[in-house]
């Protein structure tokens, strides 16, 4: 846990100057054979691709963007603070069996790290805005999102092709993905804010 916690505040504190210069950007996509031709680690011993990651997020401005959006600030106004997260970084270290489904599953998700640092920017004016949100209005937002998707099944008709699938696409998006993201979502909330 103090080992996260410092990883985290690092994160968070520092910039990342300290590492050497970056290479020249590459595919963040990469085969499996790529991957297993390039070098994991550096001389020094630093994960390579931590290291860019790192180096990007530095370059974009990610951190000074965050300050600027007033994020922090929207979140701590919300109720959600870091001493807040810090039962669910006990819970993880609690639970060895999160730790290596995380580490197991990093070699997939470190390759889409870069591409959520480079979309970052463009989220967090969102972000800010949904970090206020209720959880009990992201509850209602739910139960809305269902009556809609019962709606376009009663009111659409079943005559074509066509119709028939919009029926599915507006089950699969009103009746399941954004009822399960509202709940999900004011769940979260609704911890961090207690």
């Amino acid at each position: 846990m103090v080992k996260l916690g410092l990883f985290v505040s690092a994160l968070l504190a520092s910039t990342a100057c300290a590492f050497a210069p970056a290479a020249a950007p590459r595919n963040a996509f990469v085969t499996r054979m790529e991957a297993s031709a390039l070098p994991e680690v550096d001389s020094t011993g630093n994960n390579i691709a931590v290291k860019t990651l790192l180096t990007d997020i530095e370059s974009s401005g990610l951190l000074t963007k965050v300050a600027e959006a007033g994020l922090l600030s929207k979140a701590q106004k919300a109720g959600i603070s870091l001493t807040k997260l810090e039962p669910l970084i006990a819970l993880a270290a609690e639970n060895k069996d999160v730790l290596i489904l995380v580490e197991a599953a990093s070699p997939e998700l470190l390759p889409l790290l870069p591409k959520i640092v480079e979309l970052a920017p463009q989220a967090l004016p969102l972000l800010g805005v949904l970090i206020q949100i209720s959880p009990g209005t992201l509850q209602a937002g739910a139960a809305a999102s269902l009556a809609a998707a019962a709606a376009t099944v009663a009111l659409v008709p079943d005559d074509t092709v066509l119709e028939v699938a919009a029926q599915t696409l507006a089950v699969a998006v009103l009746g399941g993905a954004i009822p399960i993201a509202s709940v999900v979502g004011a769940t979260i909330i609704g911890q961090l804010t207690k």
